[in-house]
Order: structure tokens, then sequence, then C-alpha cells
């Protein structure tokens, strides 16, 4: 029965991959000769941070990362489109914006560097364009999130990110894969990043690795893998503290709740510290409601043990906090487990210097551009 499945599926959906394929091979050729659909360069430095599978490959954790590390530095925008929000054309975030104006992940990078601009509009080359109209000298770089096949901006560096445990070139065209465009563009990466790797990983696997990939000399590959953090209670309620250091001998019961793509990580590092894990999963991205906040509070209450906790992703807690009855949830151990990343050995360094040199040269370049714009205007 399996195999008659796997057939009907291939039958069906496999010619309209072929046909998605061969659309999204004629738009990359529109924009390659810039015939019809051009492709928009800005002074100032724009770094691209995207993938080519649908899915969750950590874009959020690397955006994350290249914040941290250039903040000191240098004056940071993020920008991406907004994914779900119910609002329209260029915003900026403020402490105060919720999921519904930006977005979750715009959200979660607020909350995380409120110093830094956060932005978005599902029109990046108007996004950037505002962005420079607004800040005008205050701004170094733009870093666009998920925009890799948003080719109406040409970033001055672009990062892909690839899956290690869903690796593209072994996938297959949207819908009977996962590709979004053909597993060639990467050739338009400056950078390619292997991410979810396992941290004892051999070197031979990453020389299989980077001949599966077929890496092109002018691209640097480097392997990242993900680290979670402590326990987080949702609201930072204190008196739920003692439950952010649980162990594998403390016997907890977990309801893992989780509205992503992929919740396998998440789900092996709760087994590291909970023998049993209740399900409760929503698609990605999900705009909780009422209604669900209801449903989780009654499924933890029936989970017939007092060792419970709940367990969802840090972005799932931006959404579930701007529900309108969230309180429910106030008093009950819900906790988020934050995410970062981790390079492996020497990449840390090599990765660093690659973004920092970038921006430095770029930076200088741009401020030039704008003395010349200057002077002869």
């Amino acid at each position: 029965m399996l195999g008659a499945n796997k057939i009907v599926r291939f039958l069906i959906l496999y010619p309209a991959s072929i046909l998605f394929g061969l659309i999204t091979y004629v738009r990359n050729r529109l924009f390659d000769y810039q015939i019809i659909l051009k492709e928009k360069q800005f002074a100032i430095p724009v770094l691209s941070v995207g993938n080519i599978t649908v899915g969750g490959t950590g874009k959020t954790p690397h955006i994350e990362y290249l914040v941290s590390l250039l903040k000191d530095d240098f004056r940071i925008a993020t920008l991406s489109r907004g994914y779900k929000r119910n609002s329209k054309g260029f915003l900026l975030a403020t402490k105060q914006s919720t999921v519904y104006e930006i977005g979750d992940e715009p959200k979660q990078i607020k909350q995380k560097f409120p110093d830094i601009e956060v932005a978005v509009d599902e029109k990046r080359v108007r996004g950037i364009e505002k962005l420079q109209d607004d800040f005008k000298d205050n701004l170094d770089i733009v870093l666009l999130d998920d925009a890799f096949q948003h080719r109406y901006v040409k970033p001055g560096l672009s990062i892909l990110l690839i899956d290690f445990t869903q690796p593209m070139f072994t996938d297959h065209m949207l819908p009977y894969g996962r590709l979004r465009e053909n597993r060639h563009e990467k050739r338009r990466a400056n950078i390619i990043i292997v991410t979810k790797v396992p941290p004892d990983i051999k070197p031979i696997e990453k020389r299989i690795l980077f001949k599966n990939l077929d890496v092109y000399p002018f691209q640097n590959l480097y392997f990242t893998s993900q680290k979670q953090g402590a326990l987080v209670h949702l609201f930072k309620n204190p008196q739920f503290n003692k439950f952010t250091k649980i162990k594998l001998t403390d016997n907890y019961v977990v309801m893992l709740l989780t509205g992503i793509a992929n919740p396998e990580h998440l789900r092996q590092h709760v087994e590291t510290f909970s023998p049993i894990i209740h399900f409760l999963t929503y698609p990605d991205h999900y705009t909780y409601k009422q209604k669900d906040i209801l449903k989780i509070v009654s499924t933890y209450d029936s989970i017939e043990n007092e060792k419970k906790i709940i367990v969802t992703t840090e972005k799932d807690a931006m959404r579930l906090r701007d529900v309108a009855n969230a309180n429910e949830l106030m008093n009950l151990p819900v906790f988020f487990v934050p995410l970062e990343i981790r390079f492996h050995g020497k990449d840390k360094q090599d990765f660093d210097n690659q973004i920092i040199g970038y921006v430095r040269k770029n930076k200088r370049n741009s401020n030039l551009h704008t003395r010349k714009n200057r002077h002869t205007t």
C-alpha cells in the first residue's frame, strides 16, 4: 500500500514539479539577463540570508548571529517581508509591535536587539529605499531575511543556508519535493552554510558534503550547529525559575507545543530532560487564536501527572504572547527554548572576518558614493 501511495503521489505531483521548475528557470534567466525583470543594487552594504528549500533551515538564528557580530561597530537594520502579518507596506518595528503587525521573526529580533532598526516590507527595494531615506547617514548595513529568491534586490553578499538533515542535492522541486528553485541556483550565493550539523561530525563527512554540494571556487563553505539555551518562562514569571534546569532524572512530563516547519530538533532536545512527551502541533507560523489558548490549557490540565511543564519554541512564544487571552498561560509553567548557532572550529573566525571585512569595505564605498552625490548636486 505504501508503495502504491508513493507512485500515486509521484504521478500527481512530479509533473507539477517539472512545470514549477520551468517557471522558476525562466524567471531566473529574465533576471540574469535583465529582460523585463530588473535587479537593483544599492551603494549601502546589503547582506542577504536565505535558502532554496522550504521549511526551517535556521534563518532567524543566523540573522541574530550577524546582528550580534556587527551591532557594536555598525548601525544595522534588518528587513523582511513580515511573513503572515496582517499589515501591508513598510513598517518600522517598535518594542510594542505585535506579531499581527510585523510577524513573529521580526518581533523576536526587535525584542532581542531593541537598539537596531527592524523593518518589514513585502517589496524589499522599497523597504531599503525607505530605510535609507529615514536614517540617511545613520545606517551602515541592511540584513535581508529570507531573500534568496527575492531577486529585485541584488545583495552585495548573499548567504545560502542548507539543512544538513534535508540536503538539497537529494531533493526535488515543489510540490513533489521541497526546492523553491533548481539546486544549481546556489551559484548566486557568496557563502554557503550547512546548518543543523551534528557537533561531532567527522572531517570525512564534511568532505563528502563539500563534494556533493559542488561548491564553486568563489564560494566559502561553513558549518554550524544549533545550541539550545536554558528554558525561559513565557512571561518571565520568577516563580517558575526553579523549572529552568530540569534534568532527565527529575521525571517531568512535557507537553511539546509547536507551530514551526520542522520541530524534530526541539523534540530531540526535550527528550534529554523528559521521558514522556505529549505533542500539540500546529502548522508553520501558525497564528494562535483565543480558542487555541483554551485548548492548550485544557490539554495541559488533562495530563495526569503533577510534575509537568509546557515547552515551545521562541517563535511560538512571540505569537502566543499576543493572543487576547494569553494571560490564561501566565500562571502555567510554559517555557520556550532559545536557539543559538555555533560555528565549527576555525569556521567562526573565517566567517566573522569575511562578514566584517565586507561591511567595512562597502560601508566606506557607500560613504564615498554619498559624498560624491552630494557634491554633484
